[in-house]
């Protein structure tokens, strides 16, 4: 089977996949207007922006910060830097953080699992203070950690200062990057994500309740972070599941703890209703195989380095259609991951998603008879196509 054969059977099969019979498409009506300085509203799953205002504008993001210094908390975990049951010393400068508390005391021994409910649920800036210095030695040092992650994610319009969010003229993020750093949190550690849903916690004999007021409106909210200073005003990051459908909004700069609850709801309800989501393939999954010449193999598998999800308005993903091309003339060596062709989605004929096709598995070069023989073959198919 030569590679234009193939193609054209992939293009094929990919199209009756996807594309059913003609679909009924819902209007989609003009996207609410908030009370707020910036906002957006996220798929999770597909990471596409169905809802923006001022996305890319630098705000001041107040305990929304404190985002960052859970995550990099966790990821710590994860790596095993740090134990969720290590005792946090709190030293006199984490005690003495002003603004919303934990209240820990000064030189008692916080466990690193109370401190990160203590951020998340209390939003206690001597625990962020205190997790902060633990992790990294200083408020200083954990920043720099914080601006490394953020670079890491792709939140180019986010500087941080400290790990608290408390008022500095170059500490400052956005309502995209925010909705990036919230999906990040979502999928990357799913159990400690469940805290961001617990309604209240108790410490120091004091207890303090979650200020995401979505946590007892909407049985579908499971988090994530508020937040407010005077220059900031209040902000939220929220995230809600419905029908299997996990959507982020993040709003900026509301005049209230009420008005910032009901901008995000406002944002919550349009996205469900007017938009779906679907994964098509899954990473790693083999949706084709190409011919490889002068190889130990004869073909090398093509798949996905990432989920091909989609979020469109209502009844669109009925109507796409995807096609798959190779790159012409594969040559071993391959390389696993190596690109080796396109995967296009259209509506009506306009590309809506491209992605790359990579290889599943390396093929290294065949023998010397095959080399030789490959070459010649690829002489004659040159002069012919």
């Amino acid at each position: 089977m030569n590679i234009t054969t193939l193609a054209k059977r992939t293009c094929l099969l990919l199209s009756l996949i996807i594309t059913p019979a003609a679909w009924a498409v819902e209007m989609v009506p003009a996207s609410p207007q908030l009370a707020a300085k910036a906002w957006v509203l996220m798929d999770a799953a597909s990471g596409n922006v169905l809802v923006e205002n001022n996305g890319d504008q630098r705000l001041p993001p107040a305990s929304l910060t404190k985002l960052m210094t859970a995550y990099i908390a966790t990821l710590e975990i994860r790596r095993g830097q740090i134990g969720e049951n290590d005792p946090v010393t709190v030293s006199e400068n984490a005690w003495r953080t002003g603004g919303s508390r934990m209240f820990i005391k000064v030189g008692s021994q916080v466990t690193v699992s109370d401190l990160l409910h203590g951020i998340i649920i209390q939003s206690g800036n001597d625990a962020s203070v205190a997790l902060s210095e633990h992790i990294a030695g200083s408020e200083d040092a954990f920043a720099d950690m914080m601006n490394k992650t953020a670079g890491d994610l792709g939140m180019t319009n986010s500087h941080f200062m400290n790990p608290t969010g408390l008022p500095n003229p170059e500490h400052y993020s956005s309502a995209h990057d925010m909705a990036v750093l919230a999906r990040a949190i979502i999928r990357v550690d799913p159990v400690h994500y469940a805290i961001y849903s617990q309604k209240e916690f108790f410490w120091n004999n004091i207890k303090q309740p979650n200020r995401n007021l979505l946590l007892w409106r909407d049985k579908t909210v499971d988090g994530l972070k508020t937040g407010h200073t005077d220059e900031a005003g209040y902000c939220m990051v929220s995230s809600a599941v419905r029908d299997g459908q996990r959507l982020i909004a993040v709003v900026f700069g509301t005049n209230s703890e009420q008005a910032r609850a009901a901008e995000t709801q406002k944002l919550l309800t349009y996205g469900f209703r007017f938009f779906e989501t679907q994964t098509f393939y899954q990473k790693g999954a083999e949706l084709a195989q190409a011919p490889v010449w002068k190889g130990a193999t004869h073909q090398v598998k093509a798949g996905l380095a990432e989920d091909l999800t989609l979020t469109m308005p209502k009844g669109q993903l009925k109507k796409l259609v995807a096609s798959m091309t190779m790159n012409p003339q594969l040559v071993a060596p391959i390389a696993k991951g190596d690109v080796i062709g396109k995967v296009d989605v259209k509506l009506d004929d306009k590309v809506v998603h491209s992605a790359d096709l990579i290889a599943l598995d390396a093929v290294d070069e065949g023998g010397i008879f095959r080399r030789v023989w490959d070459s010649i073959r690829l002489f004659f198919y040159s002069l012919f196509n």
